[in-house]
């Protein structure tokens, strides 16, 4: 039998991994920092063991004997400025590539497409992992800390101190999310969503389930070490049929306030401007980004990952977003 560590086994990659290892046969340890919050990852049928990606010792006993790390912890929004990306997302993955060497292991690091910058993402040309990576603005703090712990990533590999690869998935929807379905749930937990335009632009999502897909996938390909991959379009979904099927999972009618782009661009960057007083830089250009995320066709290609890892996503949007949608709400009302 295989066996696998998974870090950040409690977040909705590492979930995802966890029951895809588990289902193809592999024995999984969960690196977790609070086993006593983590049983529902025992559930699942992984084993837990106490530790944390910055406890180096820890970090290295977890990885003995283990074929394959999958490192998917990650600080994603942090308080607390660079020190808090770079102590988590940097100085983690060092452990992780150290404590995959120790065991002779490959590692399968989880980046993100923010490593290509803001500026990258909505432009005429497709965005695959050949573009040049440009200089970040200040405060983009995630995406410098996805920056630099990838580099470390490809710098080990090239060293042949450890086989490695990366994904790089761009927004996650699944079950376990923390992040974008909470944020939208509970917007349209009010009965409407603003629609910016004709709501036709592609979405740039992905199911965790399909980040879990060409993950597993990549730790079988020996021309994978050393690569990076975009986990960025497993299916095309519009702004329209993305709150139609939220809707139906959330069970009720969620209607389209047509607002026109002008006037979005106007409100956008009014609140960029409070944002930037409130939170910082980081989180105005953030703000900003958003409309393009609404607005604008999903900018990645995944045809690397399907071409040379055989990335296969298992979940359609018409099951997956609805699911989310569900388990958000079915959440919220047992913490009710």
């Amino acid at each position: 039998m295989r066996v696998a560590l998974v870090t950040g086994a409690t977040g909705q990659v590492g979930a995802y991994v966890t029951e895809r290892l588990i289902a193809d046969g592999w024995h999984v340890r969960a690196l977790v920092r609070a086993p006593q919050s983590a049983k529902w990852v025992e559930k699942l049928g992984a084993s837990l063991v106490p530790g944390d990606t910055l406890d180096a010792q820890r970090f290295r006993a977890a990885a003995d004997g283990s074929d394959v790390v999958f490192h998917a912890a990650a600080a994603v929004t942090a308080s607390g400025g660079w020190e808090v990306y770079r102590s988590t997302n940097v100085e983690g993955t060092r452990n992780a590539i150290a404590a995959a060497a120790n065991a002779h292991a490959k590692l399968v690091h989880v980046s993100s497409v923010a490593v290509y910058g803001g500026s990258a993402r909505y432009r005429d040309a497709k965005v695959d992992e050949d573009l040049a990576l440009a200089p970040l603005p200040d405060g983009a703090h995630y995406a410098r800390s996805k920056r630099e712990s990838e580099a470390l990533v490809m710098q080990a590999h090239a060293e042949r101190r450890v086989w490695a690869t990366a994904v790089r998935p761009d927004v996650i929807y699944g079950r376990y999310d923390r992040q974008f379905v909470p944020r939208v749930a509970g917007a349209m937990s009010r009965g409407f969503w603003p629609r910016f335009g004709t709501g036709e632009s592609t979405l740039a999502i992905v199911h965790a389930a399909s980040v879990a897909d060409g993950m597993v996938r990549a730790a079988d390909v020996d021309a994978a070490g050393g690569r990076a991959y975009n986990l960025a379009n497993d299916f095309d979904v519009t702004v329209n049929e993305f709150v139609q099927l939220a809707a139906r999972g959330l069970g009720r009618e969620v209607r389209r306030i047509p607002v026109p782009i002008p006037a979005a661009r106007a409100f956008f960057r009014a609140t960029g401007l409070v944002m930037r007083v409130v939170k910082g830089p980081s989180m105005s250009k953030e703000t900003l980004n958003a409309l393009a995320f609404l607005t604008r066709d999903n900018p990645f290609t995944s045809e690397r990952a399907r071409r040379e890892l055989g990335w296969s996503p298992p979940v359609r949007p018409e099951q997956g977003i609805p699911e989310a949608f569900r388990w958000w709400k079915e959440q919220r009302r047992r913490a009710s």
